[in-house]
């Protein structure tokens, strides 16, 4: 590791010798200057770590060299001592991006603790964060392979999306291939869990089974809702658990989060099945029975949710809430999100306000058409990392914060998540076999049964039968299904892009969050 390279900027430096002489002895190369127009022309043409400097000079002030040093690298690291504990002085100098403060006269420890924190703070986070989950690794594995039921399992992936967060503080290239190894090994375990536990979660009799899609209102958003006092249901389309953890510190500055929970979409794992589920309180197969002309399978011409208002109405009536006064607003571009905004107000003569924000999906589906999205979201951190920047500065964090000016409720969940999809695996089927990357229905579907989680009679699914031997195919893992013609240019455009519609921890297990404002 190389040398640090302090510069001490002090009028009275030869009393400092001593302190000079114990960072030289701790391994720091020490440059002393006595002004600040030394100080500055200095770092112009110099590499340096930190500078220490002393606020009164005579000259220009420590402020004064401050703001010049900024100006030619803002990001280098400025530690500002004085006698002064005035507290204007110290306002300004933080709001001058200080890096540390310390009071005359300074103990040669007090320094080095900072220069510690300052230089090394990144290699100790990282040989801390390593040391941590080489810990946690072994009692990961435990779990994973301790047959795990449908509660452990949400624990076990929040663990891993902890994990796999923390781990982006670590430097070894080395631990984040274990980690990843590791979570791919929990894919191909929970696959075989749902695989041998699906088909009883959805038969309407079973009394073992998660809050899933269709009952998710029903138990995780109806009971907080309170006649003449307004909640809202902000629904982020396609929202991954890992995703939430990105952008929940922005709630957390007007939120107070009382609940972070999860829920299993169901299958397909997408909008079309898992979004109609939580508006209808019900399975596919029994919209498709209750209403015939609205829903459409995924072989037939119009849109899809167009009808999710309507089937909340239904939900209601069903529960016996048919009094409650709500609306339902679905955002899909960003002149519908600057009208969101606008009538919050309005909004707070209502029970429930349901918002749907389409947002994330035009994201994951974009990224698969825009090769300027395929470079901006190449991997989960710069997806997750796409999805905080979006929401930092989007019309939906505005419409937040107007609504945390109120004592209300907001409840954040999602349908589905999303997959990056590595592994191509064949699939033939006739015309009618549908497009979707990660399930498909049709006829004659012929696959390596390895590949995926198949239901030969849709109905075993909870899901409607499009036409008659109509079998549903789900793909496992990281695996993406493609047909024999064009295959190669199929796979090489595909490779790597978030889909969503299988079995994957990230698809299936979601997050619902509830929080009141601070």
């Amino acid at each position: 590791m190389s040398v640090a390279k302090i510069l001490w900027v002090d009028d009275e430096i030869d009393t400092l010798n001593s302190q000079i002489l114990f960072l030289e002895n701790k391994g720091y190369e020490v440059q002393t200057k006595t002004n600040g127009f030394d100080a500055v022309e200095y770092v112009k043409s110099n590499i340096v770590d930190v500078v220490l400097m002393d606020e009164s000079m005579p000259g220009i002030t420590g402020l004064q060299t401050l703001q010049q040093i900024k100006e030619i690298n803002s990001n280098l690291p400025v530690v500002l001592i004085t006698k002064n504990e005035a507290e204007n002085i110290m306002d300004e100098a933080i709001g001058s991006q200080i890096s540390d403060y310390l009071i005359k006269p300074v103990n040669p420890n007090q320094v080095l603790l900072s220069l510690k924190k300052l230089i090394d703070n990144k290699r100790l986070v990282a040989e801390k964060t390593t040391s941590a989950y080489q810990q946690e690794f072994r009692s990961l594995f435990m779990a994973l392979n301790s047959n795990p039921n449908y509660n452990e399992w949400m624990d076990l992936y929040k663990k891993l999306v902890y994990w796999e967060l923390e781990m982006k503080k670590s430097d070894s290239p080395e631990m984040q291939e274990v980690f990843q190894a590791q979570k791919a090994e929990a894919n191909t375990e929970f696959f075989k869990f749902i695989s041998r536990n699906y088909a009883s979660w959805i038969n309407p009799k079973s009394t073992e089974a998660p809050i899933m899609s269709h009952n998710m209102m029903k138990f995780k958003v109806l009971p907080h809702v309170q006649k003449g006092t307004p909640l809202f249901f902000v629904l982020i389309d396609n929202l991954r658990f890992d995703q939430w953890k990105m952008i929940q510190p922005i709630f957390a500055e007007s939120f107070r989060i009382q609940e972070e929970e999860t829920f299993y979409a169901i299958l397909p794992t997408a909008t079309q099945y898992a979004r109609n589920a939580i508006f209808a309180g019900m399975m596919p197969v029994d919209i498709e029975k209750q209403f015939p002309s609205q829903w459409k399978n995924d072989d037939e011409e119009g849109g899809k949710n167009l009808h999710e208002e309507e089937f909340f109405r239904a939900q209601l009536k069903k529960l016996g809430k048919s009094d409650l006064k709500f609306s339902y607003t679905k955002i899909t571009n960003n002149h519908d999100g600057q009208k969101l905004v606008d009538s919050i107000q309005d909004m707070m003569h209502n029970d429930i306000n349901i918002i749907v924000y389409n947002f994330v999906d035009m994201l994951s589906h974009a990224r698969t058409e825009m090769e300027v999205l395929k470079e901006l979201a190449g991997d989960e951190t710069s997806y997750r990392s796409i999805t905080q920047s979006w929401f930092e500065h989007s019309p939906l964090h505005q419409a937040l914060k107007k609504i945390a000016e109120k004592q209300i409720t907001v409840i954040v969940g999602t349908d589905h998540g999303s997959v990056r999809v590595k592994t191509p695996a064949k699939v033939i089927g006739d015309k009618q076999t549908t497009a979707n990357l990660r399930y498909k229905h049709g006829r004659n579907l012929n696959y390596e049964a390895r590949d995926v989680l198949a239901f030969r009679d849709p109905r075993e699914a909870g899901l409607p039968v499009p036409n008659v031997n109509s079998a549903f195919i789900f793909a496992k893992e990281d695996i993406f299904l493609c047909y024999p013609n064009n295959y190669n240019h199929f796979v090489n455009y595909y490779r790597n892009t978030f889909q969503h519609g299988g079995v994957s921890l990230e698809e299936m297990i979601v997050p619902v969050i509830r929080m009141v404002n601070k």
